[in-house]
């Protein structure tokens, strides 16, 4: 029987998977689908296995840096990446990978259903988990009013004031698209400057429903049942008041899969990214990482799609030029 997943309108079949490839890819965002590609049109065998169809990319409610797609919603690029992926006929397998072990120079994908996955090479591309403020209330009011996903959660603050937390690309793009839905949006750095692009900053701060405050913390997040507003404090003056909100948005960056890591035995840095070679090679014969879990002292720290997209692209022209070398073709 087929179990098919939707998304934006595509069904991923899970009955074109079998049991052993050349190359599995595990994570489904820019790199793991750029991975897939690349594999299958060096005549690999290859299958994506993702917790996630499109990772982040989905939930990004404007992409306007991708070459050529100006402008382009984010679960409209995922649309675009998954469909020449199928053109392929690469299977994406909606699981979450568990653990990875070595056996007879291959290597076994375990998942959270149960199945395992025989590969020659494995391309880990899982990305970042969102990182969180660590403040009272959030924990506790995580889906009451507090969320991580602006283009998930932002419908449901239709005509209410809310607070983005932030002051990257994620921050400011989630700002302008909450504009369209609330009614008013602080956007809250605690920084004087921000890291995203300055386009973004000058639309933000042009936009009649956004107020940016800068140099300012939260410290809590208040509410009962759900969240009704949020503590802040400046860094310079040490002023704190109380902001009176419905919903916020927490948009401060990723933290690495470093448990993942050390759990199957590559080794990582001293942030927990991977440490990855020119080629997102590891310590480990066989197994390459590429995108923004990938790190060490080779890596160019830049978490744009089209960075992601080229690390998956040599990481798949890297596990072929593995196979090659180190298979027979009896294998």
């Amino acid at each position: 029987m087929s179990l098919r997943f939707s998304l934006t309108g595509l069904s991923i079949e899970s009955d074109q998977e079998k049991k052993e490839y050349d190359i599995i890819i595990v994570g489904g965002g820019p790199a793991g689908l750029t991975a897939a590609l690349y594999s299958a049109r060096y005549s690999m065998e290859a299958i994506v296995i993702t917790e996630l169809i499109g990772g982040y990319m989905s939930e990004a409610p404007l992409v306007d840096d991708y070459p050529g797609l100006p402008e382009i919603p984010g679960n409209e690029l995922v649309k675009k990446f998954v469909n020449h992926v199928k053109k392929y006929g690469v299977p994406i397998i909606v699981d979450k990978v568990t653990d990875i072990i070595s056996k007879n120079k291959k290597w076994i994908v375990k998942t959270l259903t149960g199945k395992e996955y025989i590969g020659k090479a494995v391309i880990i591309a899982i990305g970042s988990k969102k990182r969180k403020l660590g403040v009272p209330g959030e924990d506790r009011l995580i889906g009451k009013g507090v969320s991580y996903c602006t283009t998930c959660d932002g419908p449901l603050f239709k005509d209410k004031v809310v607070a983005v937390i932030g002051g990257g690309n994620s921050a400011v793009t989630g700002a302008l698209y909450l504009a369209e839905i609330a009614s008013k949006v602080y956007l809250i750095h605690r920084r004087e400057e921000f890291r995203a692009f300055k386009v973004y900053v000058d639309k933000a701060e042009k936009h009649p429903k956004i107020t940016i405050l800068r140099n300012y913390i939260v410290t809590e997040i208040l509410g009962k049942e759900k969240v009704e507003g949020i503590k802040i404090r400046n860094t310079k003056t040490g002023e704190e008041k109380i902001l009176d909100v419905d919903g916020v948005f927490i948009e401060i960056g990723l933290v690495p899969p470093t448990d993942f890591f050390r759990k199957i035995g590559v080794e990582i840095d001293e942030k927990g990214y991977a440490k990855t070679k020119p080629d997102q090679s590891t310590n480990l014969p066989g197994i390459y990482v590429a995108g923004d879990a990938a790190g060490g002292p080779c890596k160019y720290r830049f978490e744009q799609i089209i960075t992601a997209a080229a690390e998956g692209a040599k990481a798949a022209d890297a596990a072929f030029k593995y196979i090659v070398s180190s298979f027979s073709t009896e294998d």
